[in-house]
């Protein structure tokens, strides 16, 4: 029998991917980036990559689109994240989207905290720590996945989250 796993995808072309045990032991924490600078190969390989981590009986959390960001990589987020979500429906793999206000909800009791000031309540709440901000996002979202399953012990703004998410 395959252990089940919670994982969360932060969608960005540092994709971040963490996998987590059922009592939330991080089994892998990465970066995944695509073979090539240039689209759309670099988004391709990277979706690939990102399939190829996944298992069919694994609760995945996937980050949402930021609406309200700017710039020249918002196209490629915006089909980075719908090129994870077909390949995932292709391949049957359930999944949930998290917005990025309920992921800095569920870390930190507010849903418009900056990258900075989650560090150290992601640090105390969990004990865990990473350089990269996608890698930290993921996290959360591998935390949410496991909420959603009925696991770990949660404060009241995380409940009202998982509550909104199992909607």
């Amino acid at each position: 029998m395959v252990a089940i796993r919670y994982i969360g995808i932060d969608p960005s072309t540092k994709t971040g991917f963490v996998a987590l045990a059922r009592n939330g032991i991080v089994i892998t924490e990465q970066e995944i980036t695509g073979k090539s600078d240039k689209d759309p190969k670099r988004m391709v390989t990277l979706t690939e990559k990102i399939i190829k981590s996944l298992r069919r009986d694994d609760v995945i959390c996937v980050e949402g689109f930021s609406y309200g960001s700017r710039g020249r990589g918002m196209s490629f987020q915006f089909g980075l994240g719908h090129a994870i979500r077909n390949e995932l429906y292709k391949n049957e793999v359930g999944y949930t989207i998290v917005t990025p206000s309920q992921l800095k909800k569920f870390a930190t009791g507010k849903g418009n905290t900056s990258k900075d000031n989650m560090i150290l309540p992601i640090y105390k709440r969990w004990g865990y720590e990473h350089d990269s901000d996608n890698v930290r996002d993921a996290y959360i979202l591998a935390q949410i996945a496991r909420a959603i399953d009925g696991r770990g012990e949660l404060v009241k703004y995380q409940k009202e989250v998982i509550k909104e998410l199992k909607k």
